[in-house]
């Protein structure tokens, strides 16, 4: 018998949201962001490299940490980075290695990705909000020595986090059919 409910799986996954704002300024915990890391990191990995790391920062540092961040913009810009920093209630970067090889890079990326999604998805579950960033920073090579990356690391992006009060409205996907090919061989047997 074929049940056509969406499983709870489905569902976390068609109401996630990126939280941008509107976040309660409640200290999201470091054991809550290691417990859920410890799920996300079975995302699948070619090879079993395991190719991230996490700087975690929290709550209790973001005014620090926003206004070291600050630094690294124009003077012009400060300000608005130091209310840009300070929004989210904590921080969790993500960083991999780098590679001079395509192949693998891409493999780790997409590594990389899949373990932020499960991150994503696994505190959405928790009610705890996120949203993935990739600003001109993560590139800075000021902001890598600041944040104490080794030769050859990058930076994946920067996950703001934090309990949020509603959550936005979702925006509509396309329909898999539209996007859909079968393959038809050119060739007989």
């Amino acid at each position: 018998m074929e049940n056509n409910q969406p499983s709870a799986l489905s569902k976390i996954i068609r109401e996630r949201r990126s939280i941008k704002t509107g976040y309660r300024n409640i200290p999201v915990p470091q054991e809550l962001v290691l417990e859920l890391l410890n799920d996300a990191v079975y995302a699948p990995n070619h090879k079993l490299r395991e190719p991230w790391r996490f700087i975690f920062v929290p709550t209790e540092s973001k005014q620090l940490f926003a206004l070291e961040m600050a630094q690294h913009y124009p003077d012009e810009m400060f300000e608005n980075r130091i209310k840009y920093f300070n929004e989210p209630d904590a921080y969790l970067i993500i960083v991999m290695p780098g590679s001079d090889n395509k192949k693998q890079h891409d493999e780790d990326f997409g590594a990389v990705s899949s373990m932020i999604q499960n991150f994503q998805l696994l505190a959405w579950e928790r009610g705890l909000g996120s949203v993935w960033k990739t600003n001109p920073h993560v590139y800075d090579p000021n902001v890598h020595q600041m944040l104490g990356l080794q030769p050859g690391e990058e930076i994946a992006g920067f996950l703001h986090l934090g309990f949020f009060r509603e959550a936005p409205p979702g925006q509509p996907r396309t329909p898999a059919e539209e996007k859909f090919t079968v393959y038809e061989p050119k060739f007989d047997l």
